[in-house]
């Protein structure tokens, strides 16, 4: 039986709804796209042109992992990001929307006009890192990970965007040589016993990425520990942090004599961002 773009369309999207994939519509475009070697605007200007054996087979192929739930980063192996694309696979998380308010904070503690250093704690595919390179012109930067994995994503991520130049990356657990003007991380926040609980995509995401252990907190102790030796003097850090987790990540900071700033909060009014500088 032959399948038009929109028919196929149709049938997609009501599959992933079944399947109870948050955003249907959008994913079966994606996938079709992707699949069939078709663009956006094809569907929109052609909606009843007839698809190949070939083309709905490879469809298939893609349908049936994101129907799975497998997240569609991952099948596409892309995730736009900020003001970048970033190759993505399931060694490193998958960058979120709410990370942006991260890379936005970085980018006010960092002067546009003068040379910076800058160190991310757990890169994974280097969306943080590599974002912040690509406004701060003068900005070079380290990105740190205990992943062999995650780090040959980062580095092919920092050639494909052209800033192998001011990227360099290296394989440790939450430590660095030199000193930093601007400390990022957005560590593993999620407590080990929340993990079962989380959306199925998650299954899919490395665990080492994810789970912050009892309290959710382990990695923010281990990187505060050290991060008053990695900080220039009046250096300033900014994390990611978990929903209720700020005001515990900001007294650790504080025990450290580390200043804080007013928490940043997403959309949702979650304070997300917790950020502050060195005592000088």
């Amino acid at each position: 039986m032959s399948a038009t773009l929109v028919s196929l369309w149709t049938a997609l999207r009501m599959r992933l709804e079944a399947a109870g994939v948050d955003s249907p519509a959008t994913d079966a475009r994606m996938l079709i796209e992707a699949g069939a070697g078709v663009s956006r605007l094809d569907i929109v200007t052609d909606p009843y042109r007839e698809l190949s054996t070939v083309q709905l087979a490879a469809v298939e192929v893609l349908a049936t992992r994101r129907a799975a739930r497998e997240p569609i980063a991952y099948i596409l192996g892309r995730k736009a990001f900020w003001n970048v694309e970033l190759a993505v696979d399931p060694s490193v998380l998958i960058p979120r929307p709410e990370t942006e308010l991260l890379v936005e904070t970085a980018l006010e503690l960092l002067p546009s006009d003068a040379p910076a250093r800058v160190l991310d704690l757990g890169v994974g595919s280097g969306a943080i890192l590599l974002s912040v390179l690509a406004e701060r012109g003068l900005a070079t930067g380290v990105g740190v990970d205990k992943s062999a994995e995650a780090l040959a994503v980062a580095v092919a991520n920092a050639a494909s965007l052209g800033l192998d130049g001011r990227a360099q990356f290296s394989k440790a657990d939450w430590a660095a040589g030199g000193r930093f003007d601007l400390g990022l991380s957005n560590p593993p926040y999620i407590r080990s016993a929340d993990i079962v609980g989380l959306a199925p995509e998650l299954r899919y995401e490395p665990r080492l990425a994810l789970d912050g252990g009892e309290d959710g907190l382990d990695a923010y102790r281990a990187i505060l520990n050290a991060l008053p030796g990695l900080l220039a003097p009046l250096g300033a850090y900014a994390f990611e942090v978990g929903e209720g987790q700020a005001d515990a990540v900001a007294a650790m900071a504080a025990a450290q004599g580390l200043t804080a700033m007013p928490h940043r909060r997403d959309l949702q009014g979650i304070a997300r961002v917790v950020a502050g500088r060195g005592a000088g």
